[in-house]
């Protein structure tokens, strides 16, 4: 399998291999151009010149003015020459320049149109041009004029041979440098891999080196950073949750067995038998309720079905509680004082919104003193959103334990109130709750004077 930094590189070539491609051919097209412009350029001036050098004397046309052929680049076929025949009217070759010698430029089928023809003398390249030679608007016959491109052509030649073996060694420098390149700039990601092979279940404190400069790997690296500490964090709630329930649950099934045990030792009284199994009978209800909270508070930790928000009478559900927990009223003494004059409707899940206030009210009557009161209070806030205030006079939390209320299994100063029962879950179902119904909760409370519960359930989602 290709690795990531051979990928990068081999698509960094292949877009650098045609670009440079592209760049070589508009390079060599470019001075070919030029160069090819030049020399036609050369020939239509020697053409000009020849077509104004023709005069006539006593009735005879002459071509060549005297003392023509004694230039120099009539007389070289080496340095610069310029080669030129003259054909009469009748296409019969009467002069050439001396530089020709014993060969000859061939007069073609196309005269007069201006034709650049490549061709070749004594193995020497040249460039060939033929136009007619004109007299008092007469044809009078016809120049052939060639250069040699020796010299050009090997320009040429030379440069496309250069370009054609650079082109390979470049693109082979190119791949090396690249795949430097390459694996500087994927060093971060590989050292998240490295990192992240390295985090087991029983290793998750290592994090990802930040890289120095603030790309999107460091974004990627921030990323995965805050995703490990929230798994971190997950993973140590899942164990703590676990650790603390087996210790909940391994209580309750001890007091039944010691009963139990105690029970079987010796012949017991109907009353004493009666007595025991009706305490073993409450052990079983505690642990039937921490189960059910268990799975109360496991299926909101999970919980990602939509919530159905609907018109609510909060007032509706609050006399509804408040008459289930009427027994455990009265047998406290306490007194409830909860006046309304009419529904306050809010938008809300209905069966998640009696959980958390029924939590609420258990916590109230629970941990108020015997003939106590507890107060509760509807309102509508400046933002049109609906308070309930729920207020007891019982034992307080201390300000130092607020702020582990909502964790699981904690209990405030449950050895100082050991006869008061309970889980140490309910307020971490309400709280997840809250959050599910986008609800704002805040408890107030000082130790020994009493607690005060404040719901903000906004009207509109």
């Amino acid at each position: 399998m290709k690795s990531f930094k051979n990928r990068i590189s081999l698509y960094n070539l292949l877009g650098i291999a045609i670009l440079t491609m592209i760049v070589f051919i508009s390079i060599y097209w470019t001075v070919s151009l030029s160069v090819n412009y030049d020399i036609n350029e050369n020939l239509n001036r020697e053409i000009n010149v020849h077509q104004g050098e023709i005069s006539a004397r006593n009735g005879v046309i002459s071509f060549v003015p005297e003392g023509e052929w004694e230039e120099p680049e009539h007389q070289s076929a080496f340095m610069n020459p310029v080669f030129v025949e003259i054909y009469n009217a009748n296409k019969k070759p009467v002069e050439k320049s001396p530089n020709l010698k014993d060969m000859g430029l061939s007069l073609t089928q196309h005269e007069g149109k201006g034709d650049f023809i490549d061709t070749h003398i004594d193995s020497i390249p040249i460039r060939q041009v033929q136009t007619p030679l004109l007299y008092n608007g007469k044809t009078v016959g016809y120049a052939v004029i060639a250069m040699s491109i020796e010299s050009e052509t090997r320009v040429l030649e030379n440069l496309r041979l250069n370009l054609l073996l650079i082109y390979p060694v470049f693109l082979l420098v190119l791949f090396f440098v690249t795949r430097f390149i390459a694996q500087r700039s994927i060093q971060p990601a590989l050292d998240i891999i490295e990192t992240t092979k390295n985090i087991t279940d029983n290793n998750f404190d290592k994090r990802i080196t930040l890289p120095i400069h603030k790309d999107e790997l460091f974004v990627l690296s921030v990323t995965i950073n805050e995703l490990l500490d929230r798994v971190e964090n997950a993973i140590t709630r899942e164990k703590q949750f676990t650790s603390d329930a087996s210790h909940e649950l391994r209580t309750p099934l001890a007091i039944i067995k010691g009963t139990l045990e105690i029970l079987i030792r010796k012949p017991r009284t109907t009353e004493e038998y009666i007595e025991k199994i009706k305490y073993c009978i409450e052990e079983v209800n505690r642990i039937n309720n921490l189960v059910d909270q268990l799975l109360m508070l496991a299926r909101f930790e999970s919980y990602d079905k939509t919530v159905t928000f609907k018109d609510v009478a909060l007032d509706q559900i609050i006399q509804e509680i408040l008459e289930r927990y009427a027994t455990r009223i009265q047998g406290k003494d306490l007194k409830i004082v909860f006046t309304v004059k009419k529904h306050f409707y809010v938008l809300s899940d209905a069966l998640m919104l009696s959980i958390i206030i029924e939590n609420l009210l258990s916590n109230a009557i629970k941990y108020s003193k015997k003939s106590g009161l507890i107060t509760i209070d509807l309102s509508l806030s400046d933002t049109q959103s609906t308070i309930c205030t729920i207020t007891d006079e019982g034992i307080g939390i201390s300000h130092k334990e607020l702020d582990k209320i909502y964790n699981q299994f904690y209990r405030a100063e449950a050895t100082e109130h050991s006869e008061i029962k309970g889980t140490g879950l309910g307020l971490a179902i309400v709280k997840k709750i809250a959050l599910l119904l986008h609800l704002n909760l805040d408890i107030e409370s000082i130790k020994d004077i009493g607690t005060k519960v404040i719901l903000e359930i906004k009207n509109q989602q």
